[in-house]
């Protein structure tokens, strides 16, 4: 989950039901899916452990909603299995497409939406610089807000914002607990295929 939580739509449907979240093993680390059934609210990538997924979801829910968010805590299961096989397959290395997945964006600006939407058009195995991106959402100077939006991506993976790089091919950031380490495996990974 980015390091931000549930948006405002999320928050509203919180009070309805509890959110679910799913942990699961990669060859990359723990991931988590978090969500709303059948829409996803946050992905967690790269942890060290199950209770560092689990920590990380609280963490993120009570940054974005307070301590009163987590008297509900999450509903643990398997919510989205389809989603948990195809990011289990992309951690092997296989080509897994992520377009058709519900996610729940936070409120955004034009601009925010813009450089979501062509993020997400970045195929497997491509990069684009944070300038470029920059350029196709048509804000041409707006490279160091891009890095911006992509800092605070809650999906990674399926908003492949690891495919986002610095001028010169050099990685840039990436906010997971591996950090770079992890940016650079999925880039080399998609390079291999």
């Amino acid at each position: 989950m980015g390091q931000s939580a549930m948006s405002r739509a999320a928050r509203r449907n919180a009070a309805k039901s509890v959110p679910s979240l799913s942990v699961f093993p990669t060859n990359l680390g723990w991931f988590g899916l978090v969500g709303d059934p059948p829409t996803l609210l946050g992905l967690l990538v790269g942890h060290a452990s199950a209770d560092e997924v689990r920590s990380a979801a609280r963490k993120a829910v009570q940054a974005e909603e307070g301590a009163q968010a987590l008297r509900a805590g999450f509903r643990e299961h398997d919510w989205h299995p389809e989603l948990r096989r195809r990011l289990e397959r992309y951690c092997l290395g296989e080509r897994v497409d992520f377009d058709d997945i519900r996610v729940d964006l936070p409120a955004r600006t034009g601009f925010q939406e813009r450089v979501l939407k062509c993020v997400r058009r970045v195929g497997y195995g491509r990069t684009i610089s944070y300038g470029e991106l920059a350029q196709k959402a048509g804000y041409p100077r707006a490279a160091r807000a891009v890095g911006t939006v992509m800092s605070s991506n809650r999906f990674p993976i399926v908003i492949p914002c690891h495919r986002v790089v610095a001028a010169g091919g050099k990685p840039g950031g990436y906010s997971s607990p591996q950090g770079i380490g992890l940016k650079l495996k999925l880039l080399e990974m998609e390079a291999a295929r």
